[in-house]
C-alpha cells in the first residue's frame, strides 16, 4: 500500500469513527426521557445511591424535570429534538472530507472549532443553568475527546496534501479516490 493510500486510509477511518460518534450522540437526544428512567434504573441496580449519592441525586432531578417537561411541557423537548437534528446534520458535513481530503479540511477544522467551542459554552453557561461543575466537566470531556480524533484527521490530511502536492508538477491538488 502507497504512503497515499495508506494516509487516505486512515483519515476515513477516523472520520467514521468520529461520523458514528456523532451520529449516535446525536440520536440519544431524542428518547432524553425514557433513557433518563433507564439510567436511573441502571445506577439503582448497581447500588449508585449508597456510593455515588450526588450523582444519583442529580439523575434523579434531572428525570423529574424530563419527567415534568414532558407531561405539562412537551414542545420543551423539541429544543433537543432540534439539538439531535443538529448533530444528524454536522455528521453529513464530514462525507465532504470522507470524499476528498485535501480540499475539505475546512470542515475538519470546523469540527476542531467545534470542539474547542464546548469548553467555553460549559463553563459559562452550566452555572448559568445551575448545572453542578462536574456534569459541565463531562460535558467539556466531549469537546476534548471530539478534537482528538478530528486533530489525527487534519494530521494525516496535511501529510496527504504534502504528498499529493509534491507528486504532482506546479502543486496543484489530485481528487482522492
Amino acid at each position: 500500500m502507497s504512503d497515499r493510500a495508506a494516509l487516505l486510509k486512515g483519515i476515513r477511518v477516523w472520520l467514521v469513527f468520529f461520523v458514528v460518534c456523532l451520529v449516535l450522540s446525536g440520536a440519544t437526544a431524542f428518547p432524553l426521557v425514557h433513557e433518563l428512567r433507564w439510567t436511573e434504573e441502571a445506577l439503582r441496580t448497581l447500588g449508585t445511591p449508597e456510593h455515588l449519592p450526588g450523582l444519583m441525586e442529580w439523575i434523579e432531578r434531572v428525570r423529574d424535570g424530563l419527567d415534568t417537561a414532558d407531561a405539562e411541557h412537551p414542545f420543551l423537548l423539541y429544543g433537543t429534538d432540534w439539538l439531535a437534528f443538529a448533530h444528524l446534520v454536522i455528521a453529513v458535513a464530514f462525507l465532504g472530507p470522507y470524499r476528498d481530503p485535501v480540499r475539505n479540511v475546512w470542515v475538519v477544522e470546523f469540527g476542531l472549532i467545534a470542539c474547542a467551542g464546548v469548553i467555553p459554552l460549559a463553563l459559562i453557561c452550566g452555572p448559568v443553568r445551575g448545572i453542578p461543575f462536574w456534569w459541565s466537566v463531562i460535558d467539556m470531556a466531549f469537546g476534548v475527546f471530539g478534537a482528538i480524533p478530528l486533530y489525527l484527521v487534519r494530521k494525516r490530511i496535511k501529510r496527504l496534501e504534502a504528498l499529493t502536492e509534491a507528486a504532482v508538477p506546479g502543486g496543484a491538488a489530485v481528487p482522492a479516490q
